[in-house]
């Protein structure tokens, strides 16, 4: 299978390129400038694994939640890229792919709790139970820090906390490390995990017209009032 991947949903503006199972990664922290960035970057990959755009199985992008210009930048590039060669794309949720670095970093992790910074005084956040991959428990949620529910503790389960999130909102971590958790306040949704989770299901055939690579925002509001 040959899948490009794309992420450009928070500070991290990365893509990967998997052929079989190799992968070729360009990854970059931005304060801004991703949509500069991106397509160089897609570019790049596809010269150093002499691939051409048309013979790409699929084309993978984080698709929310995250900064709300970030996650229309990567759902529009794959979104054009997908027509422009006939390619089906794959949504793949930002907090899930921080859950999959997770489960590179520490296999044995039972429970994950995912909480990206949102901003606006908010987190991003969603529980995952761990089977064959990150599975959600819930929904994904936007919310104050003070109010993201840790994972109900199971007897012989570790589990992790994880995001930029709790770099954001040290209390959270700390009430995190409380309850036991392993915690990892600087993990950021990277393309690389995007295309890990995209593997299986364009090898199933779930793939979706390029119509349908569309953000999921999970709020609404974009600015704060003024007051």
């Amino acid at each position: 299978m040959k899948i490009l991947a794309l992420d450009t949903a928070t500070e991290a503006c990365s893509v990967s390129l998997g052929i079989g199972e190799r992968s070729i990664d360009r990854y970059l922290e931005l304060e801004r400038g991703h949509a500069e960035q991106l397509l160089p970057m897609v570019t790049a990959v596809l010269a150093e694994g002499g691939i051409a755009l048309g013979s790409l199985d699929a084309i993978a992008f984080g698709r929310g939640p995250g900064g709300f210009t970030g996650v229309r930048l990567a759902a529009s590039v794959a979104q054009g890229l997908g027509f422009g060669a006939g390619i089906g794309v794959v949504p793949i949720s930002d907090l899930a792919a921080v859950a999959q670095r997770v489960l590179r970093m520490s296999p044995a992790a039972g429970q994950i709790l995912v909480v990206n910074d949102a901003r606006m005084r908010e987190v991003y956040w969603a529980r995952y139970a761990v089977q064959s991959g990150p599975t959600m428990q819930g929904e994904e949620r936007v919310s104050p820090a003070a109010d993201v529910l840790l994972p109900e503790p199971v007897a012989g389960l570790s589990w992790v906390a994880a995001g930029r999130g709790l770099a954001a909102w040290p209390a959270l971590a700390e009430r995190c490390r409380g309850a036991g958790a392993t915690v990892h306040p600087d993990l950021l949704p990277r393309a690389s995990e995007v295309l890990a989770l995209a593997r299986p299901l364009v090898a199933a055939g779930h793939l979706l017209p390029p119509e349908a690579a569309l953000p999921v925002y999970v709020r609404d509001r974009v600015a704060e009032p003024s007051v």
